[in-house]
């Protein structure tokens, strides 16, 4: 497949619209990709911004949307809202005039229009958002994210099988899937997620690892973690705080340490640039809304330009590794 056709919704985010400018030209200029973009939004804001970057490209078109929907709005709105930047964007997908779709909108609204305007893959009765965790091993897929605050356990097996394939498709040869739990052993947990191990291990052989403890994202002796989507929120924000807690607290334990704090600081210099690429966000860019017919990528709502930059190549390896095809067959075949 060449030519892979990605539409930036370019007035979703906390810091839109520039950023998302700036990221698309980004991924332009850098040339790697085999792709065209199709920015959606207001058309005359767009184009001022292009211009006052001095920036064109026979592989970015502009497609109008006059209306922006906000942050803070209800996301079943959203479906009413026709000519806002995200639905739109959504739109494209639907009618099969672009291949995928990135926003770092509303993650409410964004899930809505994935669902309903894009649509649900046959026999996926939930979408979730998966995000590749960093580890001790590469990454953790985690999902669900934050689309589904309650689900049965037959929604926690599809996250699994979902996830499975996500992995795969990022390089992991043979995933393990972990069920997030409050202890290893089988019997711990509720009546849903007892159930939902059972179901696990019918779908997943000996690809289920079985469950596993919050510190286990982080460990990586499993590839993809499952969980509803109130649970694996907490989880994900909790780990980014850990990570800014931990850098903040190693600056300002270098600068009381004085001139031997700082001079040790400039020793260790590249292994620290390491291990801020390691816990950014932005390097990981953006996560898939999985479960419907279309690669929907949602990138974090306070996303700088690297961030969407890294989105728009998410997107773009979903299209390339036919996640969707993939996922079409897996759940066709039950």
């Amino acid at each position: 497949m060449s030519g892979v056709k990605i539409a930036l919704d370019v007035f979703g985010g906390d810091l839109a619209p520039n950023v998302n400018i700036d990221g698309a030209i980004s991924i332009l200029k850098e040339g790697k990709f085999d792709l065209e973009l199709y920015l959606v939004g207001k058309e005359r804001v767009i184009e001022k911004l292009l211009h006052e970057r001095g920036f064109s490209h026979e592989k970015l078109h502009v497609v109008d949307a006059p209306d922006v929907f906000g942050m803070a709005e209800k996301p079943s709105a959203v479906l009413r809202k026709k000519d806002t930047s995200l639905y739109r964007t959504a739109q494209l997908v639907k009618e099969g005039k672009v291949d995928a779709m990135v926003s770092a909108g509303n993650t409410g609204a964004v899930l809505a229009v994935a669902l309903f305007v894009v649509g649900r893959i046959k026999g996926i009765e939930r979408g979730a958002i998966a995000t590749p965790i960093p580890s001790k091993k590469g990454f953790t897929v985690l999902l669900d994210c934050g689309a589904n605050a309650e689900v049965r356990p037959e929604h926690l097996r599809d996250f699994g099988k979902m996830g499975y394939h996500y992995a795969r498709l990022l390089g992991k040869t043979s995933p393990k899937v972990g069920l997030l739990n409050v202890g290893e052993e089988e019997e711990k947990g509720t009546k849903e997620t007892k159930a939902a191990y059972e179901l696990l291990t019918e779908a997943l052989g000996e690809d289920f690892y079985g469950n596993v403890e919050g510190r286990d994202i982080l460990y990586g002796d499993v590839d993809v973690v499952v969980t509803d989507g109130f649970k694996g929120n907490i989880a994900m924000k909790a780990i980014e705080g850990a990570a800014k807690f931990i850098s903040d607290v190693l600056k300002s334990q270098i600068k009381a340490s004085g001139l031997a704090g700082i001079l040790g600081g400039l020793l260790l210099k590249n292994a620290f640039s390491r291990l801020k690429k390691t816990l950014d966000p932005s390097e990981y860019g953006g996560a898939f809304v999985l479960g419907v017919k279309g690669i929907v990528t949602k990138a974090h709502g306070n996303s700088n330009a690297l961030a969407i930059e890294n989105a728009i190549k998410v997107a773009y390896e979903g299209v390339k590794g036919r996640l969707v095809d993939k996922l079409q067959e897996e759940f066709w075949g039950d």
